[in-house]
């Protein structure tokens, strides 16, 4: 028997644990706010018109959500990917340890590395600051991400890359930098980033469910690998709106948030005028943020992972998606949802909220449509064996379960079994990696849990069986087209953000 004082601080946890999680952002009706319904109706409508796959947004108007939407499969209780968005949350946690005394912007790189250095230390190496990191200005050039990830001692690699440029004078795009920036928060804290930012930010804005990366030494990945819902991007945005404040307690202060998102160096200084007018990549970059066109400034990620803060409008706007051109998703945001802001409030309007309201509802990807079944069924319990392949992929099993086809995949580890609905998307988990822009590093998801899927199956013709595998915590959706000619089978098998130019043919013998 559980003694009653163990009892009582289990329930104590379980009701704080609850609070925490169900600690929601506050909603109010557009008008209300000072933002028009039916111009979010309007942005809803060209968001389906182009290249870009939304797949959740919130949108905040003086800290309370006037709209937000999530399309099916993805769900407002799923995390996501975040790729370079993850970046901010590592300078955050660079925040905390300068404010708490525990490292200083001029702090040299190399200091907290004493037993990773090559000798002799070049002397740009040598001059590498915490806030050369910070800002993008490393040195390095080309970026040294990919050949950091593929050894097992990433800080080592990174120290061995030449540094070309003296620290703080040019702008590179440098993911392995903010790598440093986590493993020195981990030096200097004795915890990962996602610890130390537990306490410090996540439980404050209850944030729940968090998880991120690591590398062979146990190091948050920094520059990626962090997995939040999109309610957690949003408060985050909300956050640094409101100078560090959360709930009338000052978390970060409003010097360190005023500095993170200003201005430290320009992308391409000498770029013209019409460039920068028209692009959000050139209005300079900031502690691992970008500043945007309309004196925004945000957290970006790969594929269109956006926190947009607007502090003229009292605005923050979070987007999940997957899209082939990011300045085309962020200008939709520009010619819909900027100016649907206004100045105080907008009078009553019931048919429009209700109208986006249904909209909202009514989002979804759809599955590919139903077909009818072979006339000769080729697949259905039929095991076939793969030639050596960069999927790892064995072997490959066909079965009908109820109306699922289910695809046992035999890896080179592991056996998986994913299902896959027909005219509908089938939900699942899986321990197998899906599609990733850094599936080459060293520990590759490792330190996330199993994945969320979902999965929906159609019949091209009779020969042919399309496998549409949907990793709804990431962005990206694997596709694998089936084709099976006497005892052969041809699998041509496609990654979404490579847009059918990256696909892997893989053949197959029936066993």
């Amino acid at each position: 028997m559980i003694p009653s004082t163990i009892r009582v601080a289990l329930l104590l946890l379980f009701a704080w644990s609850s609070a925490r999680a169900q600690d929601p952002l506050p909603r109010s009706l557009p008008e209300k706010e000072g933002v028009s319904a039916p111009a979010i109706g309007r942005f809803i409508d060209a968001a389906s018109h182009s290249r870009t796959e939304f797949h959740s947004f919130i949108f905040l108007r003086h800290g309370k959500v006037v709209a937000e939407g999530w399309w099916n499969p993805y769900a407002p209780e799923l995390k996501h990917t975040l790729y370079s968005t993850s970046k901010s949350f590592t300078a955050a946690a660079v925040g905390f340890a300068l404010t708490e005394g525990k490292l200083k912007l001029t702090d040299k790189v190399i200091s907290f590395f004493p037993d990773d250095l090559p000798s002799p230390v070049p002397s740009y190496l040598a001059e590498l600051t915490v806030k050369d990191a910070l800002m993008m200005s490393d040195g390095q050039e080309p970026d040294p991400t990919v050949a950091v990830v593929v050894d097992t001692n990433w800080a080592r690699k990174f120290f061995v890359i030449p540094i070309v440029h003296e620290p703080g004078t040019t702008f590179l795009y440098n993911s392995a930098g903010t790598y440093m920036l986590a493993a020195i928060v981990q030096k200097v804290t004795g915890q990962t980033v996602l610890d130390y930012l537990k306490p410090r930010l996540f439980d404050p804005l209850a944030i729940s469910g968090e998880d991120w990366e690591t590398s062979p030494q146990g190091v948050n990945t920094g520059g990626w690998g962090l997995r939040l819902k999109t309610e957690d991007m949003a408060k985050f945005g909300q956050l640094y709106l409101q100078g560090g404040m959360w709930k009338g307690k000052q978390l970060l202060p409003p010097s360190w948030v005023k500095e993170a998102t200003s201005m430290q160096i320009l992308q391409e200084p000498n770029a013209p005028q019409s460039k920068k007018d028209s692009s959000d990549w050139l209005q300079g970059y900031c502690y691992q943020m970008w500043r945007c066109r309309h004196n925004g400034v945000r957290a970006d990620g790969a594929f269109g992972q956006f926190i947009i803060m607007l502090p003229d409008e009292d605005a923050v706007i979070a987007i999940q998606a997957e899209t082939p051109d990011m300045q085309e998703e962020i200008n939709l945001v520009w010619q819909y949802l900027l100016p649907s802001i206004h100045q105080g409030t907008l009078p009553a309007d019931p048919n429009a909220d209700a109208q986006l309201k249904k909209q909202l509802a009514e989002l979804a990807l759809a599955p590919p449509a139903m077909s009818a079944p072979p006339r000769s069924d080729l697949f259905t319990g039929k095991t076939f064996k793969l030639e050596p392949n960069a999927k790892k992929m064995q072997s490959v099993s066909f079965n009908r379960v109820g109306d699922l086809c289910q695809v046992t995949v035999q890896g080179d580890t592991a056996v998986y079994r994913l299902n896959f609905g027909d005219g509908r998307w089938a939900s699942g988990i899986t321990t197998r990696s899906g599609p990733n822009l850094v599936t080459g590093a060293v520990h590759h998801d490792v330190g996330l849990p199993a994945f969320q899927i979902a999965g929906c199956y159609q019949f091209p013709d009779d020969q042919t069986l399309k496998l549409t595998l949907r990793y709804i915590e990431s962005p990206h959706t694997e596709t694998m087209i089936c084709h099976v000619d006497g005892n052969k089978l041809t699998i041509e098998d496609q990654n979404s953000f490579q847009y059918g130019k990256g696909t892997i043919t893989i053949q197959g013998t029936l066993q």
